[in-house]
Order: structure tokens, then C-alpha cells, then sequence
């Protein structure tokens, strides 16, 4: 059995464009496969040879999109208030959120690892583009963009789960 680096570099391209195929959005599909690779370092025992390595691999990124899309149709269901303004450039003081609702985000983001919340913070108040938050934390745009969004995704799951 190939070790869990040689598969990911095999395999990243074919994943990432096959969940590209999927979204149609970059930063979404650099997310599933990063999160596909983890589910399959996770369960590589379980993986019996019946198939290609990747057609498993592309299996566990389906499954992942459903699952997204899935988590997406809940979300769309229910009141995002006190999330939308994540992805707006617009100055915290003059959104239309409640002192209660920014209270009850700040308190998730404190439930967050450090490096997710200091991007989430910078982002939002401090109103920083993903390249900058990059710079500052010697990290990518994309990571930072990925990061943001991971912490965005956390908070309404936990916002979904209360």
C-alpha cells in the first residue's frame, strides 16, 4: 500500500477537479478535497483494493458534496441573521445586528482553535482581505480564505445544533 503523501500527490489534481466539476466554486472544491484526503487517511484500513485508488478517493468527495449540499439546505432554512454580515465588507458598528446577536457570535468564535478565530476577527473587524490575513499570519490567501470559511461553517452548525 502507497504511503498517504504519495497518494496525495497523486491524487489531489484528480479530486480537486472532479469536486470543481461538482461546485463550480475553487475555494469550495480546495475544502472538500483537503477534507476528503482527511476522511481518507481516517479509513485508508478500510480501503480493500476492489476499486482504484481513485474512484474511492472521488467517492469520499462525493459523498462530502452531498453531505455540503445537505448542510446548505438547513442552512437556507433557518434564520442566518447574525451570520450573513461574515461575508459583507460592511463596518461591524453599522450593521443592522443586535448588541445580543454580535455577543452571542463573538462567544462562538471563542469555541474556535486560535489561528481559525484570529482570521475570523481579522476579517471582521478589522475588515482584512484574505491576502493581507495571509501575510500577517505568513500563511496563503487561500488558506486564509479556507480557514475563514471553515470557522464561518462552524459557527452555523453550532447556531443549527442549539
Amino acid at each position: 500500500m502507497q504511503d498517504i503523501e504519495e497518494i496525495y500527490k497523486e491524487y489531489f489534481e484528480t479530486v480537486y477537479k472532479y469536486l470543481f466539476c461538482l461546485t463550480h466554486n475553487s475555494d469550495l472544491s480546495e475544502e472538500l478535497t483537503q477534507e476528503t484526503f482527511y476522511r481518507a487517511v481516517l479509513k485508508i484500513n478500510s480501503f480493500r483494493g476492489d476499486s482504484k485508488m481513485s474512484v474511492w478517493l472521488c467517492q469520499i468527495a462525493k459523498n462530502l458534496w452531498y453531505d455540503e449540499l445537505k448542510r446548505k439546505k438547513k442552512i437556507d432554512n433557518i434564520d442566518e441573521i447574525n451570520i450573513e454580515f461574515l461575508d459583507s465588507n460592511n463596518d461591524l458598528e453599522n450593521s443592522a445586528i443586535s448588541k445580543e446577536e454580535k455577543l452571542n457570535l463573538y462567544k462562538k468564535m471563542q469555541k474556535l482553535d486560535d489561528l481559525t478565530r484570529e482570521v475570523m476577527y481579522m476579517r471582521i473587524t478589522g475588515e482584512l482581505s484574505f491576502r493581507e490575513i495571509g501575510d500577517i499570519l505568513n500563511k496563503t490567501e487561500n488558506w486564509a480564505r479556507v480557514t475563514f470559511y471553515r470557522g464561518k461553517t462552524k459557527i452555523k452548525e453550532d447556531k443549527e445544533n442549539e
